[in-house]
């Protein structure tokens, strides 16, 4: 055998391993491909980032019956301290047009760094939680998601009936009383037609201009309790379902901003 054989073989070795121009392994599943070959530059760098249920938990359907309308429960495993706490999640769905689903920021006054919602996915996809603690360390939880047009899906309902409703908020409670000093699960329901720019009026048949909230924000006597940036992923009508610690009586209020600039906002006392 020549002498450059075992170099050749071992070029060949190689570029099995490695897939040129394209910077991920074959070692790497079609649905990760995504994240490898991109997603994960831009969402987290270079920075490490440890996968597990020790510091948050994803739940989400495998098969979605609506994709326009898929469940997801992001569960933290650690109490929110001064000490430790998970300041921001970031949720990516892979495979969705605008990768980016949302942010959503916390503070010890949260309680719990739990949130759930309604997203849109519009192929098969790996959807992802992304956590960052106060300690500046990344944890993330995943969930793989079988659904497709999620983003394209014709708008439901009279789009003109939305329209006047647009922007009405109401929180809800969950429980018949508060608990002072304990975190307390809440719902913020918004009414917003929240268009992704890929859906067709079904009695114009064109494309509707894209039309969705883009900021949430909900603070307890002025503290914020939980920031939100969110994008077109986010189903119509958003809800959150969220914690918050009431020390006391006070006025809880949201306050949104939708991507053609129009704010909105409502509050509720709160007695415990």
């Amino acid at each position: 055998m020549p002498r450059q054989a075992p170099l050749i073989q071992g070029l060949l070795l190689t570029a099995a391993i490695l897939l040129p121009g394209t910077g991920f392994c074959a070692t790497d599943t079609p649905e990760e491909v995504a994240w490898t070959s991109g997603l994960r530059a831009k969402f987290i760098g270079d920075k490490p980032v440890e996968e597990g249920a020790d510091v948050i938990e994803l739940t989400a359907p495998y098969r979605a019956e609506d994709p326009a309308l898929v469940p997801l429960q992001i569960t933290s495993r650690i109490p929110q301290t001064a000490e430790r706490y998970i300041r921001k999640i970031t949720l990516v769905i892979d495979n969705n047009p605008v990768p980016f689903g949302a942010s959503f920021e916390f503070t010890p006054e949260s309680g719990k760094a739990d949130i759930a919602m309604r997203v849109r996915v519009n192929s098969y996809s790996y959807v992802r939680a992304i956590a960052e603690t106060n300690d500046g360390h990344l944890h993330m939880a995943k969930a793989f998601v079988k659904a497709s047009g999620g983003c394209s899906a014709p708008i439901g309902g009279d789009l003109e009936a939305a329209m006047a409703r647009l922007g009405k908020m109401k929180f809800k409670m969950e429980g018949e009383h508060l608990a002072p000093q304990q975190p307390n699960l809440t719902q913020l329901l918004i009414s917003h037609p929240n268009i992704t720019g890929l859906q067709m009026n079904q009695i114009s048949r064109m494309v509707q201009p894209a039309h969705y909230v883009e900021e949430v924000k909900v603070s307890f006597n002025d503290k914020p309790v939980l920031t939100a940036q969110t994008d077109i992923a986010i189903s119509a009508d958003p809800n959150f379902r969220f914690y918050f610690v009431p020390q006391g009586p006070g006025e809880l209020k949201a306050e949104i901003r939708d991507n053609l600039g129009s704010h909105f906002s409502a509050t509720q006392t709160v007695e415990p």
